[in-house]
């Protein structure tokens, strides 16, 4: 069994976690070069946030959002 665990512990080690490492020793010399992934993901959120706040009002301005105080049946 403890090979089985080592053989776990060396695929994430030496083969998983290789951009992570990547990424690690960049962080030395540029510190925004390391991140970019974050920077990237945040701009992608942000700008998918936006174009669904943008449809909630189209939908709420066209009144086909359905705004009953009950979720499901039950509950009347």
């Amino acid at each position: 069994m403890k090979t089985f665990f080592e053989g776990i512990q060396w695929i994430f080690e030496n083969i998983l976690f290789i951009p992570q490492n990547f990424f690690r020793k960049l962080e030395l010399s540029s510190w925004f070069g390391a991140n970019i992934f974050n920077w990237i993901l945040m701009i992608v959120c942000a700008y998918y946030i936006v174009y669904w706040c943008k449809q909630l009002a189209i939908h709420q301005d066209n009144n086909e959002e359905n705004q009953d105080t009950t979720a499901h049946s039950f509950l009347k």
